[in-house]
């Protein structure tokens, strides 16, 4: 069993798949789990575009390159980290999971979206994977719509949100004995909510996603405090899990941990 007013809201993207966490209704986190799949994806199409070039895909010879590559492979073990994370969060909660539909005005999106590059990425990752693959686990999973998640304040939902690109850097540490540090970097899009939060794209896109589901029974919710720090945001490796965590304040709002 799930408790109804525990819920872990799911936002896919082309390079993080982003968690609001709700507990009792109140907004208690954020997860935000590094995937690099849309990075990956790309990647592999101009590797494929170099072997094919000026060859025909039914050569013996082209065929067992792109065997190599294997692209699939690596896409579906990212797929199953990323779902590892979320049944690991939801069980920590026992919440039911929600996911935005992206197959809901696909077509919308799409058409906003300038750069084929990007489009291709959209194409590329599998929302129905995903769900396919936490509907195997024992897990209360449904979808909502997501249109409009990402442009709408959450607290004045009439009110279009403007955002602004911002970068933050942090140590990552690995290895046992032998210790490497590397300083990776996230890109943010942010924006200045009506209450005075400072949220990236992606995590407005979670808590509107998770509003909707909990909004759909008319039961009234609550956002919890403004005070700085008092919501979390997690940056996660998927290939790391949810230990080993690091602590860095996001934005100056957040409490954030990294992985």
């Amino acid at each position: 069993g799930y408790n109804p007013d525990n819920l872990v809201s799911v936002d896919i993207n082309e390079n993080n798949v982003t968690l609001a966490i709700f507990k009792n209704r109140t907004l208690e986190e954020f997860v935000r789990i590094e995937t690099k799949l849309g990075k990956i994806v790309i990647a592999y199409s101009e590797r494929r575009k170099r072997i094919e070039k000026g060859k025909s895909t039914k050569t013996r010879s082209v065929r067992k390159a792109l065997r190599k590559l294997k692209e699939r492979k690596r896409k579906l073990d990212i797929i199953y980290k990323v779902a590892r994370v979320i049944e690991n969060v939801a069980r920590m909660y026992n919440a039911r999971v929600v996911v935005g539909d992206v197959y809901v005005n696909k077509d919308d999106i799409l058409e906003k979206v300038v750069d084929d590059k990007l489009r291709h990425r959209i194409h590329q990752w599998s929302v129905s994977k995903l769900v396919g693959v936490l509907s195997q686990k024992p897990l209360y999973v449904e979808c909502v719509p997501e249109e409009g998640s990402s442009n709408r304040d959450p607290f004045r939902k009439r009110r279009k949100l403007m955002y602004a690109s911002a970068v933050i850097r942090f140590v990552k540490v690995s290895g046992g004995f032998r210790r490497r540090v590397k300083v990776e970097k996230a890109t943010l899009r942010t924006a200045r909510l009506s209450n005075g939060w400072i949220l990236d794209r992606d995590m407005v896109g979670s808590l509107n996603i998770g509003l909707k589901a909990l909004n759909s029974d008319g039961s009234p919710m609550a956002l919890g405090s403004t005070e700085p720090h008092e919501v979390r945001a997690k940056l996660v490796n998927p290939y790391r899990g949810l230990t080993q965590t690091t602590e860095l304040k996001i934005l100056g709002i957040f409490k954030g941990t990294v992985v």
